[in-house]
Parts: structure tokens; C-alpha cells; sequence
């Protein structure tokens, strides 16, 4: 009885030791290849961010009818 609870806990070891020692293996990863960047034309600027009024309140909604 006591092997096998001995061969048991080892066994489990074992493959408790495989399996970590299996997740830290590298792996090839593929290769980003990035494209060249278009020479001006980025966008600067152009965004509606910051263009807003600061502190003013919008005009109210008024339906015509």
C-alpha cells in the first residue's frame, strides 16, 4: 500500500515537472513585418479633438413646427 501511494505521488511529480517544464519552452514566434509609413499624410490636426469650445454650453434644442 505504501508503494503505491510512493509511486503515485511520484508519478504525479513527474508530471507535474513535465508539463512546467513544457510551458517554458521558447517558441518560434512569426515575424511582424511593418510597412512603410506614408510621408506626409498624417492627419495632424484635422481631428474634431480639442476643437470644441471649453466652458461654453451647447444651445438649446428647439423643434420648428
Amino acid at each position: 500500500m505504501t508503494v503505491k501511494k510512493i509511486v503515485f505521488v511520484l508519478g504525479a511529480t513527474f508530471a507535474l515537472v513535465t508539463v512546467a517544464n513544457a510551458a517554458d519552452l521558447p517558441r518560434r514566434q512569426p515575424v511582424y513585418v511593418q510597412q512603410q509609413a506614408p510621408i506626409g499624410k498624417m492627419p495632424i490636426g484635422k481631428s474634431p479633438v480639442g476643437k470644441a469650445p471649453i466652458g461654453k454650453a451647447p444651445g438649446p434644442v428647439v423643434s420648428r413646427y
